[in-house]
This record gives structure tokens, C-alpha cells and sequence, in this order.
């Protein structure tokens, strides 16, 4: 597959990069700044793109299969994220690509409760603005229509990188837990379940969600 990866310098995106690498797919990551190439994968093509710029979508989805996006703001610029989305979705719409957008896990249910992670009793208030940054996010590609086919990739509770197990399992809306009530999910795990989802796509226009 031809697949673009926007935030591909980033802590899930490179994972994502490598993981497509090694399947032995054609990647283009992208970054803002050219000075960051060297943080690239070196057996991906590297090019400077911006996620917020429709006509930078566009240019590089052109003639691709795929582009996910694994972008993250800097601390005080969370609203960008629905505005990512907005730009990720009208760039898109111009070239017919598909789009898988990590997302957040604030908005998953918790289990056998109607309350969303975000509004449960200890959930940090440190991280609200970032939780309610990626619940607008995922809005955003709600409401849009259906010039592209997107997907929204929520992790679980606790992302972060780790061990590459090759062992996953997806859910919907609800947070996924162990026996032990606990959330968690590697990111190379994370990049398994997303390139499964590249190569043989079962959501379409709706988010889903990944655990351990």
C-alpha cells in the first residue's frame, strides 16, 4: 500500500512508520520541520507537510491508499485538534483517500457505566483539556459527511510505549479493561492494530477502539 503518515516523528507515529515499514509498504511521513528528517524512518520517503492546511492533505494523499494521522499538540494548543480534523477531512475530500485519525480515549464508556472516562471520579484533572480536545475531534468527524471514509482509533487508558506482544483486542465505545479493571495498550501493539486496520479496513465512518 501507498500510505502518508502525518506526526510520523511522534511517539505512536514512528512506531506506526516502522511497523508499516517492515510489512513492506510504500510510506511517505511527514513532518512540519524539515530539520526533523533525520528522526525519520530511513526507508520512508520524507516530506514537510502540515495536518491544519487542506491543500498540504491534499498534495500529499494525492494517488496514496491511505493517510493516518497520529498528530498531538503542544501543551495550551489542544483546540488544534478539531481543527486537524477539519483540515485532515476537507483535504481528503478532494482526493477520495481514506483516513484513520488517532484519537483519545476520554469519550469510551467505562464499563457498566454510563459515565465517559472523562467524567469519572479519577480521571486527572491535569489531562481534561487534552480528553475534551480529542472528544471535539472526534465530533468533528461525526458530523462530517460522506466524501471520505474515515476511521477514529481511540487507545486505551493507559498509552505509552512498551513491549510489541503482536496481541490485541478491539471494542466500540467502551473502554476495554482486563480482569484486573486495569486499561492499557503498547504503542507497538497500537501500530500492529492499525496497519490490520490498513490492510483489511472493518470500520468504516465510526470509531473503534484498542486494548490489550
Amino acid at each position: 500500500m501507498r500510505i502518508t503518515v502525518f506526526g510520523a516523528t511522534g511517539a505512536a507515529g514512528s512506531r506506526i512508520v516502522t511497523e508499516a515499514v517492515d510489512r513492506g509498504h510504500d510510506i511517505t511521513a511527514v513532518t512540519r520541520d524539515p530539520a526533523r528528517f533525520g528522526a525519520l524512518h530511513p526507508a520512508a520517503r520524507h516530506r514537510t507537510g502540515n495536518a491544519l492546511d487542506p491543500d498540504s492533505v491534499a498534495e500529499l494523499s494525492a494517488g496514496q491508499d491511505l493517510l493516518i494521522s497520529a498528530t498531538r499538540p503542544v501543551p495550551g494548543q489542544e483546540a488544534q485538534l478539531a481543527d486537524t480534523a477539519r483540515a485532515l477531512l476537507a483535504g481528503l475530500s478532494r482526493t477520495g483517500v481514506r483516513l484513520l485519525l488517532l484519537g483519545g480515549a476520554g469519550s469510551l464508556r467505562l464499563p457498566g457505566s454510563d459515565l465517559t472516562v472523562v467524567e469519572g471520579p479519577d480521571f486527572p484533572p491535569s489531562w481534561r483539556p487534552i480528553a475534551l480536545a480529542c472528544d471535539e475531534q472526534l465530533a468533528v468527524c461525526r458530523a462530517a459527511g460522506p466524501a471520505v471514509d474515515w476511521a477514529y482509533l481511540s487507545p486505551a487508558a493507559v498509552f505509552e510505549p512498551g513491549v510489541r506482544t503482536g496481541t490485541y483486542r478491539l471494542g466500540t465505545d467502551e473502554l476495554l479493561v482486563d480482569a484486573d479493571g486495569n486499561s492499557g495498550v503498547s504503542m507497538e501493539d497500537f501500530a500492529i492494530a492499525v496497519l490490520d486496520e490498513a490492510e483489511h479496513p472493518k470500520h468504516h465512518r465510526t470509531r473503534f477502539t484498542i486494548g490489550r
